[in-house]
């Protein structure tokens, strides 16, 4: 449980609704930024601005998937309210306040340096990775559906990393019925591509193996799919880029040559917010208990 800790919740979509109740059932005491839209209220949570929050008293933050922008705002849709983090507010928090996100960035990295407060990366942890990676899955599934004319089944379809997105990613496009080829660097990743009964191929070669794909689905957070890739793909093929922002694909030249190139950060959130929030939420509550047990043997 986690009776009397004071956390803030700080913006996001339908995910953190979930997120909301399960503190709630845990007996937190809430103050939720950003949620003035809402049309339903929580019990035992109060809907204030950002200024309003008694940072003093907070022992945690918790921000959106994104976390916050490059100048510090954190995007909600439940408000029209321009909600910033300042590192000012952090500074009046107590000493064990800890911040999470899904990811981080360079604003949130500076924060947290300057005022000396711990921030957890929820997405950098392999069990929510590999959680959300059904939801991803099912998305990109619906979305290859939407913009193609073709069926999934027997197509050619290009996986761009083996990480723990891209694995699920290969094996479910497979499992559909897809000739899927999945391109990856480390030797490791290449000799597990080809024990899953896929065809691997080194990144280095990327180009060469775009001759007649049909689908490509990046899950590589740098640019990696770039003019010289784009260039050598059929006009029909479907790029579908599940890094995040700004993606790894050169978007500019895609539409250049007519070719469709969907940027899908986010996508648990977007098909499937309640199981999405749901994975959040239970993670999350694991680790305030087990930081609240901690502070209160010391």
């Amino acid at each position: 449980m986690l009776t009397g800790m004071h956390i803030a919740v700080i913006g996001g979509d339908a995910r953190q609704l979930e997120v909301i109740r399960k503190l709630i059932e845990l007996d937190a005491k809430l103050s939720l930024v950003g949620f003035d839209q809402l049309d339903h209220g929580f019990t035992g949570a109060s809907k204030e601005q950002i200024d309003e929050v008694d940072f003093s008293t907070v022992g945690a933050i918790i921000l959106p998937v994104p976390g916050t922008n490059l100048e510090g705002q954190v995007d909600t849709i439940f408000s029209n309210e321009k909600i910033v983090l300042t590192e000012e507010m952090v500074k009046n928090t107590p000493n064990h306040c800890t911040i999470y996100s899904g990811i981080t960035n360079d604003y949130l990295d500076k924060l947290v340096n300057a005022t000396n407060r711990n921030l957890v990366q929820l997405f950098e942890r392999d069990d929510v990775a590999i959680y959300n990676a059904i939801p991803t899955v099912e998305g990109t599934i619906m979305m290859v559906i939407q913009h193609t004319d073709i069926t999934i089944h027997n197509s050619k379809v290009a996986v761009l990393g083996l990480g723990r997105v891209g694995m699920s990613v290969a094996r479910t496009f497979s499992a559909l019925g897809a000739n899927v080829r999945v391109g990856a660097r480390k030797t490791e990743h290449i000799a597990r591509i080809f024990e899953m009964g896929l065809t691997p191929f080194s990144l280095n070669d990327l180009s060469s193996n775009m001759a007649d794909v049909d689908v490509v689905i990046n899950t590589i957070p740098h640019l990696i799919v770039t003019s010289d890739v784009i260039a050598k793909m059929p006009n029909h093929t479907l790029i579908i880029d599940l890094a995040s922002k700004p993606g790894g694909t050169d978007f500019r030249y895609a539409e250049k040559r007519g070719i469709k190139a969907l940027l899908a950060p986010g996508l648990p959130g977007i098909v499937a917010p309640k199981t999405a929030g749901q994975i959040v939420a239970n993670v999350l509550s694991q680790l305030l208990e087990k930081g609240l047990e901690r502070r209160k043997e010391n």
